[in-house]
């Protein structure tokens, strides 16, 4: 030993490390100074701490390589730089570690394959209890962002320390990871709270498993989560201080509404209502609630009741829905359902006159409307939503403010929403929900209820995928028109619609054509949607302009002409077009010959998500082959796609509870 390295205190002869498991966070750190001995004694006879301890000496000769090894399996996680418990890093011949059974962290300087100093590092830790705690709650989130159900060969998995590898297989007891120039990766059964599922828009970067560009990417991809975090907890920091009065229980229009509904409400679905009713009454927080429900699960019941209730709470409720034609569904749906009730509703889109939505307009300063539904006209300049306390409203201020179609929307909301936010009650609802691991991320943030329950009688939608053919579309037809019902043919191009029309009317004479797209006058567009709504129209050829929340139940046949053009979780939405009622329905998606292979999964995990209530599956899958989507904002797709959504999803979650705690 050195003079120097005598008089320094700071140089040790010899450490224990030991791995991140539940059996050693629940020990303090003096427990493994006091039991030194007992634990190398015992090293000999049990694997457990054989496998779970390592104890080094200065001198004694270990291979660099499996010391490396050692703590990659031992659980800790490398990075560039170690700031806290649990991580090591390395440079050249010296490795930094910070035990979790120590209070600071070591520097290990190798000469050769020999260790030459083990040194202190001015890093600690003051509130050991603390400390541990927060790695058990790592531990808890890793594991719950590694989902590796259903692995297969040839699937992309995303390794903590090591980056993106493709699975070559299992073999005896360790995940085997291909990198690029055939490096290989063996992670042991029982650490797969370090693997998670590559999740992300193109096909991943993989890189050789010695470079740093890992480490570079992941500090990267965390310093962005970080200001992520902290721009949602601004966001949602406004409504933790914002507070309304707690809603009385339901009164007597509260219990006529339910009495009136002529369904029986799902479990799920009454869970959803009792949710929100909790959430109003038993707390002065504003509602920021997500409900989760496949099509037609009954979502917009949900949604009245809540209106209403807010209505009774001498509140005004507004909808915002993403298309005229959902509006003006949603508005004869509430018109028809309080039709006896003191409640006055209104709709506000380009549908109406300018005079008209003036009146409308006028009618919401004076507080005489009580719910109004709409499309974004309603965050137009001229309709002023105030937060409670201003007087946009008069005497009625807006109260609830309900998002149909959730997904459309995005965590960074338009800047007017943003604002809406800090101070109003909102539920949001949505068909394709948020994936599991985004919520896992949000959800110290966000409440959610998930209506999973299909009504009662409610049979799974018949679905086949084939080559289109004439054949095929004029029996489909034939058959729904001989049984009183109606048929959806879509065809998503409006220059060549009317070709399509064409070809209908001459393989069915007698049927009664209808056609609807994006480019019609929006009040033609309603015509012809009521005429169809109305049984005037037997086959209605339309664009996707049909995919959102339209609830017509004799329309049991979809025909699409072209799958190919249409992304998974959107044709899954479209199917839920038809099969709204106890009769039996039919999806009938047409391809032109040969497919790409994408197009083949997504067609085939279409025909595997028949049964009811696969939402969720859908979304997870379509996130698997379209990428991550909008979820969190354009800008911030770069960097799901450097680490995979999960991953990233766990990076937002540590970040968001390390803000907040600080």
């Amino acid at each position: 030993m050195k003079q120097s390295e005598q008089l320094n205190p700071g140089f040790l002869d010899k450490i224990l490390i030991v791995s991140i498991t539940p059996y050693f966070l629940e020990r303090g750190n003096f427990w493994f100074e006091e039991n030194l001995k007992q634990i190398l004694a015992t090293r000999k006879t049990q694997s457990f701490f054989e496998d779970n301890t390592l104890f080094l000496e200065k001198q004694k000769e270990i291979k660099l390589s499996h010391l490396l090894r050692k703590l990659d399996e031992m659980g800790y996680e490398k990075v560039q730089q170690i700031s806290e418990p649990g991580e090591f890093s390395q440079r050249g011949g010296a490795i930094d570690v910070f035990p979790i059974n120590s209070s600071f962290a070591l520097r290990i300087d190798f000469y050769g394959n020999q260790i030459a100093a083990i040194e202190k590092l001015p890093l600690e830790i003051t509130n050991e209890k603390e400390t541990k705690e927060r790695i058990k709650k790592k531990l808890k989130r890793q594991k719950l962002f590694s989902d590796l159900k259903g692995l297969k060969e040839g699937d992309y998995l995303v390794h903590l320390d090591h980056g993106v590898g493709k699975l070559a297989g299992i073999k005896q007891n360790y995940y085997v990871l291909e990198y690029a120039q055939n490096d290989k990766l063996y992670v042991p059964l029982g650490l797969e709270r370090k693997l998670s599922r590559y999740i992300g828009f193109q096909e991943p970067k993989i890189s050789r498993l010695s470079s740093q560009v890992w480490e570079k990417t992941k500090r990267k991809a965390k310093e962005e989560t970080e200001k992520l975090a902290q721009e949602l907890l601004g966001l949602y920091s406004q409504r933790e201080i914002a507070v309304r009065p707690r809603y009385s229980p339901d009164n007597e229009i509260d219990r006529q509404i339910a009495a009136d509904f002529i369904y029986e409400e799902t479990p799920d679905q009454a869970q959803a209502i009792e949710d929100i009713k909790k959430d109003l009454e038993n707390s002065e927080k504003p509602l920021d609630r997500i409900v989760c429900g496949d099509v037609g699960f009954g979502k917009t019941e949900v949604a009245l009741r809540t209106m209403v209730k807010a209505v009774n709470a001498d509140y005004q409720a507004a909808m915002i829905c993403p298309t005229t034609i959902l509006a003006s569904q949603h508005f004869q749906t509430f018109k028809k359902r309080l039709a006896d009730l003191p409640v006055r509703v209104e709709l506000l889109s380009r549908l109406q006159s300018k005079r008209e939505q003036k009146e409308i307009i006028k009618g919401l300063n004076e507080g005489k409307i009580d719910i109004i539904i709409g499309t974004h006209r309603l965050l137009s300049d001229d309709v002023e939503f105030s937060a409670r306390g201003g007087s946009a409203f008069g005497g009625k201020n807006l109260g609830l403010l309900v998002v149909d179609d959730e997904q459309r929307f995005g965590v960074k909301q338009k800047e007017k929403l943003k604002k809406l936010r800090a101070s109003l009650d909102v539920l949001s609802l949505s068909a394709t929900p948020i994936p599991r691991t985004l919520y896992l991320a949000l959800s110290s943030l966000k409440n959610i209820s998930v209506i999973q329950t299909p009504p009662a009688h409610r049979l799974p939608v018949k679905t086949t995928t084939q080559p289109w053919s004439e054949k095929i579309i004029g029996r489909a037809i034939k058959n729904e028109l001989a049984r009183k019902g109606q048929v959806y043919y879509l065809h998503n191009r409006v220059e060549t619609i009317e070709a399509a029309k064409k070809l209908l009317e001459n393989l069915l004479p007698k049927a009664r054509i209808g056609i609807v797209h994006g480019r019609l006058n929006e009040k033609d567009l309603i015509k012809v949607m009521g005429d169809f709504q109305n049984k005037k129209i037997d086959v209605l050829v339309a664009t996707t302009i049909i995919e959102n929340g339209l609830d017509i139940a004799n329309v049991n046949t979809l025909i699409v002409a072209d799958a190919t053009k249409l992304g998974l979780a959107q044709a899954y939405q479209i199917r839920g077009r038809v099969g709204r009622s106890h009769i039996q329905s039919f999806a009938y998606f047409l391809h032109q010959g040969r497919l790409k292979d994408l197009t083949n999964q997504r067609l085939k995990a279409l025909r595997e998500a028949e049964e009811l209530g696969s939402g969720y599956k859908i979304a997870m899958k379509d996130l698997e082959l379209r990428g991550a989507g909008n979820v969190l904002g354009k800008e911030q797709s770069g960097n799901i796609n450097q680490v995979g959504l999960n991953l990233y999803c766990q990076m937002l979650s540590e970040a968001i509870d390390k803000i907040k705690k600080d």
